[in-house]
């Protein structure tokens, strides 16, 4: 994620920003350029300071303080590009409901974020009834419980997976080194950009390459592994216990730990970190993003660059008796994988994003 500036004021601004914290102007994302824009009233919508050409106005869904992102204001969405791929949101008049639907947003709008500035196809419900990717975020029903997953573009949440109390007890319980909001978003997009460009463009012999074959048995595959638990030496060939139940869940693992890293690049870049250890002497553990980890040539130099940048990290959250923030290996054969990932996305680049 990049650093913003206020407009006004020059103030350092942050994604999630509402108000500007020094001069008081009111802010909004356009996703269209890329910026935080500090506003200004005028004839019932907001003029933006950093493009002066055009009025706009608030996502329908900043009402509830749910969305900072902004539409022209002739526009005739209410919902930005974000919100409009929501099919169901929570009872908004409960108030836990709705602070926990505040809390998905947060990390849905920062997987939107990646997936416009890579140029991923994002096609919505009203655009494609059948298969465009939707939300529903949805409350656990008397004595069950929703299931998070992903089917034919829709993606379901559980609202419960907000409470973070109850994520970690499901962390506990599943034996997962890592379970947050925003790595399920990017999970469960992952199976939907296998259906756009893995499936539909012709790519299955190719992943099935690098990946496995996706036409095993999915419900055995998953009971097998929850019988049974991920097999002897997984480590060696595969990002997680849970990529090892199927092709379609070493894809979509792979995929979010690529989103992972390129986010993570973008904002280490954003803060010039640079990693030096005094006590490096091969220069291995040594990096500074100088890159745009968006349009970057390969993975080789991005995993070159993350591995110090994730390393440092780990450290620090020791000290301060916290877990790793990245507790995951990267071998060559998880890295050729993550190389998949990323030459697919960069082959499938669109135009416009947000049509």
């Amino acid at each position: 994620m990049k650093l913003f500036n206020c407009q006004a004021c020059g103030q350092l601004l942050y994604f999630e920003n509402r108000v500007c914290e020094r001069c008081g102007h009111p802010l909004g994302y356009l996703p269209d350029d890329d910026r935080m824009h500090a506003l200004e009233a005028e004839d019932g919508a907001w003029h933006a300071l950093g493009a002066p050409e055009h009025l706009y106005k608030f996502c329908a869904n900043a009402d509830l303080d749910a969305c900072n992102w902004l539409i022209p204001a002739g526009h005739e969405e209410t919902l930005c590009a974000a919100c409009r791929h929501n099919r169901t949101i929570p009872d908004v008049s409960a108030p836990d409901s709705l602070v926990r639907w505040r809390k998905i947003e947060l990390a849905k709008h920062r997987l939107f974020y990646t997936l416009i500035k890579l140029r991923l196809p994002l096609v919505n419900r009203v655009d494609d009834p059948e298969t465009g990717l939707a939300f529903d975020f949805l409350e656990d029903p008397p004595d069950s419980a929703v299931m998070t997953g992903h089917d034919n573009g829709l993606i379901t949440l559980a609202l419960t997976e907000a409470d973070d109390a109850e994520r970690e007890v499901r962390r506990t319980r599943l034996h997962e080194p890592y379970r947050t909001l925003l790595g399920h978003f990017r999970h469960e997009v992952g199976h939907y950009y296998w259906d756009r460009l893995v499936r539909d463009e012709g790519r299955l012999d190719a992943c099935r390459a690098v990946f496995g074959d996706e036409r095993e048995d999915y419900g055995a595959a998953l009971q097998r592994h929850y019988d049974q638990g991920a097999p002897a030496g997984w480590q060696q060939t595969y990002i997680s216990a849970y990529a090892t139940s199927h092709p379609w869940e070493d894809f979509a693992e792979t995929w979010a730990h690529y989103l992972h890293i390129v986010d993570t690049l973008e904002t280490a870049r954003a803060f010039g970190i640079r990693v030096r250890p005094a006590q490096d002497r091969t220069g291995d553990l040594s990096t500074q993003v100088d890159f745009d980890p968006y349009r970057h040539g390969t993975i080789g130099a991005m995993v070159d660059a993350w591995l110090p940048i994730a390393f440092a990290v780990n450290n620090i959250n020791r000290s301060m008796g916290q877990t790793d923030v990245y507790p995951f290996i990267l071998t060559e054969a998880v890295i050729a994988k993550l190389g998949f990932i990323h030459d697919l996305i960069g082959a499938d680049r669109t135009a416009s994003p947000l049509s």
